[in-house]
């Protein structure tokens, strides 16, 4: 299946995500993509199958992001603990992802035309050389795109993350270029693999699993959590109607505490 599928939506679907874009959108979705492994045994498929179906789901809600006016998604495709998985599903992983990979490196012209930038976060050290590659050719193609964010999340943990970014801060203070006394929550925060991310403002996680599972911990402090039952292949456009619905709902609450948030900071910071 190819990246960028095109509206496929009904006419009934269209009318109903036309209702929806006339309220609050959220700029920026994060998704914990989980329960491949659990479709494929319940559709008594090898796990690499799962995970295929799994990638053809993400470019069905890819669409519906780029024709709903999302401007950043952020997916949790590989967590630095599925390295504790058998070699065989982890070295079956890293061929879907190659392979789905170098044919979006194929698209260049389509990426120029949605304004699709290509970020990665995570440890890219821990990665196969040629993956390693692939990736950072996307990422330099796209780069100046500025319309629609996606956010591969491979390799990836919340605390890894954070981990560096306080590495990195401890790097500027040992170069002089920042004092100790310097350090508060918003320089943390610009050390963060999001630095030049919108706010996440939805999370969704399939698959009835009530967590996060180490994933943008910082970030989703004050976002919407939408928890669904399907597992990630049987996501339906419905699921992702509700679950900004749902933001819909608690967008004024959600505004209200990031105001809270933002003026405390403020006078913490000015004393």
């Amino acid at each position: 299946m190819a990246w960028f599928a095109g509206d496929n939506r009904t006419f009934f679907q269209k009318f109903v995500g036309n209702i929806l874009m006339s309220g609050p959108m959220p700029k920026h979705i994060g998704i914990i993509m989980d329960g491949n492994r659990r479709f494929a045994k319940s559709k008594n498929v090898e796990k690499i199958e799962g995970h295929k179906s799994g990638f053809e789901k993400l470019t069905e809600a890819l669409s519906w992001c780029l024709v709903m006016n999302i401007k950043e998604i952020s997916v949790y495709a590989f967590s630095i603990e599925n390295f504790k998985r058998s070699k065989e599903e982890v070295d079956g992983l890293f061929d879907l992802a190659r392979t789905k990979l170098k044919e979006l490196l194929k698209e260049e012209a389509k990426m120029k035309k949605l304004g699709f930038c290509f970020r990665f976060f995570g440890k890219l050290e821990y990665l196969p050389e040629d993956l390693k590659i692939v990736i950072g050719q996307i990422v330099e193609m796209t780069k100046d795109n500025k319309n629609f964010f996606f956010n591969l999340c491979f390799s990836y943990t919340s605390r890894d993350e954070m981990t560096t970014s306080i590495q990195d801060v401890n790097k500027a203070i040992v170069k002089k270029d920042l004092r100790v006394n310097d350090i508060n929550e918003a320089i943390i925060e610009k050390a963060l693999f999001t630095t030049q991310s919108f706010n996440v403002d939805l999370m969704i996680r399939t698959s009835g699993e009530v967590r996060l599972s180490d994933f943008l911990l910082w970030q989703s402090n004050l976002s919407v959590l939408v928890f669904a039952e399907e597992t990630w292949p049987e996501f339906s456009i419905w699921g992702f109607y509700s679950a900004i619905l749902k933001f819909q709902f608690n967008y004024k609450n959600l505004k209200v505490s990031r105001k809270h948030k933002n003026s405390k900071l403020k006078l913490f910071y000015r004393n």
